[in-house]
């Protein structure tokens, strides 16, 4: 049985809930000086809200962040034919490219993560990944799978941040950032609202999301969506000062002959991967909260959890495939009265 709207004693570290994954539960908000703004940016719902005493700076602030999520939506976008990206997974099997900074950054987190999880996490998925469509229900055949499957490797992609410059040495690899992107994006916008001099923010994108500060004198509370069940909420916990990412089986899939076919991928196989509903990962950057949600997603329970307790700073949230919750060792510590 799904335990629903669980309450955890979560010191005060983030306060969110973000689109399809999370939902902001406010409560008594003075509303007038929150300043919120949303558009669909990265393939998803990207918003931003800040505390703001200059009213006019702070609208002028909320559009600065949200222009750099397009200009990163831009830039790594795979389905964009003229994005940077496409341009990579045109060229880089066939030549060393020199290619934007952002780009070498967070290709560079990407293999940090493949190398940590033995490939678990592998930016080339797409390279099997292109040829699922998730509105139409079409996914590959045996024989295509087979094909595109040996072009997933992390380890054929190569990456110099000092020349940045970017080569894979399988010509049929792609290379999909869907998986650690936005994360990146949503720690810029928190960088830029610091710089700016805000003390409490929150920005997220999709499953993606971090805080900067709290309420003041409240707590913010946050709500991990329960994946069966789109109006309710699976677990409540009061936040701040912390990113967290929610990867799951629900926001872009279809149902074939029973079977649930869902964009997160075993690298292993090139098929969705199965043992899990949803994972929640909360870290203190975004780019670390989604590689590692995505990553934990496809190890499952045992295996994800065992990776989490090893890092420092990392917890997470799970949820199986039969609907139960599991805790990594420090939320079930600091849970207890």
């Amino acid at each position: 049985m799904f335990a629903q709207h669980r309450q955890i004693k979560y010191p005060t570290r983030v306060a969110l809930v973000l689109s399809a994954f999370c939902t902001f539960l406010w409560t008594d908000l003075a509303v007038a000086d929150w300043l919120s703004q949303e558009r669909d940016l990265m393939g998803t719902k990207v918003s931003v809200e800040l505390w703001a005493d200059d009213v006019e700076a702070g609208e002028r602030d909320i559009v600065a962040v949200l222009e750099e999520f397009q200009r990163l939506d831009l830039m790594m976008n795979p389905w964009n034919s003229s994005s940077e990206l496409s341009r990579i997974n045109r060229e880089a099997g066939r030549a060393v490219l020199s290619t934007t900074p952002e780009i070498v950054a967070v290709v560079s987190r990407s293999l940090h993560y493949s190398r940590l999880s033995g490939g678990v996490f592998d930016i080339s998925f797409a390279s099997v990944g292109q040829h699922y469509d998730y509105k139409t229900g079409a996914h590959p055949d045996d024989g295509v799978l087979q094909e595109a499957l040996p072009d997933i490797d992390y380890r054929a992609i190569h990456v110099d941040p000092k020349k940045q410059t970017i080569a894979f040495s399988k010509a049929g690899l792609q290379v999909d950032l869907g998986g650690i992107a936005k994360g990146y994006a949503v720690d810029r916008g928190i960088e830029m609202l610091q710089a700016r001099g805000y003390e409490a923010a929150v920005v997220a994108a999709g499953g993606d999301s971090r805080i900067l500060g709290d309420l003041g004198d409240q707590a913010r509370t946050i709500g991990i969506r329960h994946p069966r069940k789109t109006k309710e909420f699976a677990v409540l916990m009061p936040l701040a000062d912390v990113a967290i990412s929610t990867s799951g089986d629900y926001e872009r899939f279809f149902i074939e002959d029973g079977v649930r076919f869902h964009h997160i991928l075993n690298p292993a196989t090139g098929t969705s991967a199965a043992g899990l509903q949803s994972a929640s990962i909360l870290t203190e950057k975004a780019i670390d909260s989604d590689a590692l949600s995505t990553t934990v997603f496809v190890l499952g329970v045992e295996q994800g959890l065992k990776l989490v307790n090893s890092l420092p700073g990392v917890d997470a949230i799970l949820i199986d495939a039969e609907g139960a919750l599991h805790y990594s060792d420090d939320l079930l510590r600091q849970s207890q009265p």
